[in-house]
């Protein structure tokens, strides 16, 4: 079913004022630039080089979907993402939606529950699953890039389908809970009839810091988490690992992105030792230096030993399998958020771990390499579990007055 014209029309006829906003970010991508104008207005530019969301300074809470296409039409798929785009950029400049409406006997073109509430440097990151390419009926199969491909079976998944896949993502990261649920929500509500949700993740407390200004986080096992993360004033290493430079058009400036439901045994860990989680991870709890060191951000001292000739760092520890220096400086973006969601009857437990997100140029040649090294070594297993799994090309920035994906629907 065709999205509404007369949404897709308002949204288009906006005024002068509200085009303005965050206008010194259009033009420089969402790297440094953007992240110091939303120092001081709260607003992410929705324009730029490369989507808001991935680069951005990472927000404090998260809410993220996987919707199924339920229409084989191009041109509906098409006006999906420019009445998402017109939608997203509005929430992003903290406004509502479309106009307020005049008529009281059709539905608002916004559900109010963000007015009032600043934009919270809100962003909305969209990227497509590797299904929509196989649908004979969307012709899309000429534009998949090689590198978009279903992730393989990896050691230890225990994934649950409900909680995985999926042909488009939508991800929304703000300061404020209510306005990253207002986004998704929105969005969900404008395509309806053309996608269904297939699953949502909501999540606090990120789990990175993808910036320098930023403190480094800590998860729920208390440890800090993302000390090595790439930061986005690294453009070296952004443009080596995260940015697509080849591909179809509408890929380049892009990414992919992995997303992974992990389950943390919070019960077993908590009765773990302190010597133990330590070792498990390879870092002092309280003040994150590796073993053996005194300063979080000091280089991991892989070839030391102890006084039993045993490794400081143990070599099934998580920090040195993961570490760029044991994967020949091979490394990935992440943007990951803590979750609860309840309990599990079942244990009586708590329902909770890491959504983890990455960004990266290839991820059979990063998150893939990494995770069958880490799924079959890591001590960190017999805490978590996987069990949640997807992949989405994220296409590149949106230039002023375009849509996402849009030279995808050329």
């Amino acid at each position: 079913m065709p999205l509404s014209r007369r949404r897709l029309l308002a949204s288009a006829g906006l005024g002068a004022a509200g085009v303005g906003l965050g206008t010194g970010g259009y033009l420089v991508g969402h790297d440094v630039a953007s992240a110091q104008a939303a120092e001081t207005s709260g607003i992410v530019p929705f324009y730029g080089e490369h989507q808001a969301g991935i680069a951005t300074p990472a927000q404090d809470r998260l809410h993220f979907a996987s919707f199924d296409l339920e229409t084989e039409s191009k041109a509906e798929l098409r006006e999906l993402m420019e009445a998402w785009s017109q939608a997203a950029r509005e929430m992003t400049e903290g406004r509502m939606i479309g106009n307020e409406n005049a008529n009281v006997y059709a539905p608002p073109d916004d559900t109010g529950e963000a007015l009032g509430l600043t934009a919270g440097n809100l962003t909305v990151t969209f990227g497509f699953g590797p299904g929509i390419f196989d649908r004979a009926g969307l012709g899309l199969a000429a534009q998949r890039p090689t590198a978009l491909r279903p992730l393989p079976a990896l050691p230890g998944d225990e994934l649950n389908a409900l909680e995985s896949d999926g042909d488009i993502c939508v991800q929304a990261c703000a300061d404020d809970p209510q306005v990253v649920f207002h986004a998704v929500r929105n969005l969900a509500r404008i395509g309806r009839g053309t996608v269904t949700m297939r699953w949502s993740q909501l999540g606090f407390g990120r789990t990175s810091a993808t910036s320098r200004a930023q403190e480094t986080p800590r998860n729920l096992f208390g440890m800090k988490d993302g000390t090595a993360n790439i930061k986005a004033e690294d453009t070296d290493a952004m443009d080596k690992f995260v940015w697509v430079d080849d591909g179809p058009a509408w890929i380049r400036g892009g990414s992919y992105l992995v997303t992974r439901r992990i389950r943390m045994n919070l019960e077993v860990w908590d009765r773990s030792s302190l010597g133990d989680q330590e070792e498990t991870i390879g870092r002092q709890k309280y003040n994150g230096a590796p073993l053996g060191g005194s300063d979080e951000f000091e280089p991991l001292p892989l070839e030391d030993k102890d006084s039993n000739g045993e490794p400081v760092i143990p070599a099934n520890s998580h920090v040195r399998l993961a570490s760029a220096q044991e994967n020949d400086g091979l490394q990935i973006l992440r943007r990951g958020y803590s979750f609860t969601d309840g309990v599990d009857q079942s244990l009586g437990d708590l329902e909770a771990g890491l959504f983890f997100i990455a960004f990266q140029r290839d991820p059979e040649k990063q998150f893939v390499a990494l995770q069958r090294k880490l799924g079959v070594n890591d001590a960190l297993n017999e805490y978590i579990k996987h069990v949640g799994s997807a992949v989405f090309a994220v296409p590149g920035g949106v230039e002023k007055g375009g849509f996402v994906g849009e030279s995808l629907f050329a």
